[in-house]
């Protein structure tokens, strides 16, 4: 058993903190998430340095390397600053559909421009009326010669108004039984006619990432469009899920250690009563709590994304990984404001604004509950 990472991986992370810390400018920053400004110019800089799409194939404009290599990238990126990392770490959301099912016509069209910066990708799933339950859409994609016609609407759709296309999860057998097996996932790219995307805002967090509505009325798209097999949609977006997910675990770990990083650094320079915070024993065993958190969270962050790239899909583990470091997140950010005090408050101190952009771990690629249903349903099995 080993717990260290190689030299190569090694590089990798130091590559990607040096990377956030050359590009860190508060002033920027501070204004991108006032206007809720996607971070273009460092996104574009992210990617011709290779960090954003490691994970794909070289064919395809990666360079090769698993799911741990990824999240390595996306913890520093997060840890430096948590809205430009989520930000840039979210531009190849849904890719690895057409990466994992998609016909090699797909992967060449659609993954190159990602790794180059040309292209970012959504995933539309979650709707109004059924949120994290997508056993059935009400989406439709109805099939007439060579195109499918889709009609409805899905919401809180990352990279929504940025998307160039999106990865669609639609109804195509509405008489299927169960619903789910009647789905499928169609590419529909931006600005194809019917398609009307409304910006979500203003929002608590991530403000630099795009949440937006889109509405689909009768929207044709070529039936090549559809990734791999007809009906297979549901078994896809799950299988993608699984791996998903431990990217936003990571994203939560390097929220919650840049959290601890500013609340220490603080603490040893903030003066309160004559003394230093550091040396007060209730700010000592706060970050004792804190750091002993994190650590916790980054084992088991790692050893899901080791084992998705050397063993395959674990959903049981994989929503561990999410579900505990997006609680460890929130309460870390938390923490890290009641060291600071009232200009923990204030944004211009950051951790209010890292622990905004925390609250989301929680909720987005499955809510902490549907996390814990996956887990209880690995432990416990099928009920009659």
């Amino acid at each position: 058993m080993d717990f260290e990472l190689t030299e190569e991986q090694r590089d990798i992370q130091k590559a990607a903190r040096e990377f956030m810390e050359g590009e860190y400018d508060k002033e920027k920053i501070l204004r991108w998430e006032k206007e809720h400004a996607f971070p273009f110019e460092i996104w574009k800089k992210a990617a011709k340095l290779g960090f954003i799409g490691i994970h794909f194939p070289e064919d395809y404009g990666g360079q090769g390397y698993g799911v741990m290599e990824n999240i390595l990238i996306v913890e520093e990126f997060c840890r430096k600053d948590s809205g430009v990392g989520v930000a840039l770490s979210l531009t190849d959301f849904s890719s690895e559909v057409i990466l994992r099912f998609g016909s090699e016509e797909q992967k060449k069209r659609y993954l190159p421009p990602i790794t180059r910066g040309e292209s970012i990708s959504g995933g539309a799933y979650t709707e109004p009326n059924h949120g994290s339950d997508i056993t059935l859409m009400s989406t439709t994609a109805v099939r007439e010669g060579d195109f499918f016609v889709i009609n409805g609407t899905k919401t809180f759709i990352t990279n929504g108004s940025l998307a160039d296309f999106f990865v669609v999860l639609c109804q195509t057998d509405p008489q299927a039984r169960p619903t789910y097996r009647g789905q499928c996932t169609i590419l529909v790219e931006k600005g194809v006619k019917g398609l009307e995307v409304s910006e979500i805002t203003p929002k608590m967090g991530i403000r630099m990432t795009s949440t937006a509505e889109l509405s689909f009325s009768d929207v044709r798209v070529p039936v090549s469009n559809l990734i791999g097999e007809e009906k297979k949609g549901f078994y896809q977006v799950l299988e993608f899920f699984d791996e998903s997910r431990i990217e936003i675990a990571a994203q939560a770990l390097g929220i919650a250690q840049g959290a601890f990083d500013r609340a220490l650094d603080y603490a040893r320079q903030r003066e309160q009563f004559g003394r230093k915070l550091v040396e007060f024993q209730i700010t000592q065993h706060k970050l004792a709590d804190m750091a002993t958190k994190v650590e916790t969270a980054r084992l088991l962050t790692y050893k899901a994304a080791w084992n998705f790239d050397h063993k395959g899909i674990d959903p049981k583990l994989t929503s561990m990984a999410k579900m505990f470091s997006a609680k460890v997140a929130v309460e870390v950010a938390d923490e890290a404001i009641q060291i600071f005090g009232g200009y923990g408050y204030i944004t211009e101190y950051e951790v209010e604004r890292f622990y905004r952009d925390a609250k989301i771990m929680e909720i987005y690629e499955g809510t902490k509950e549907i996390q814990k249903n996956t887990i209880a349903s690995a432990l416990i099995g099928k009920l009659k």
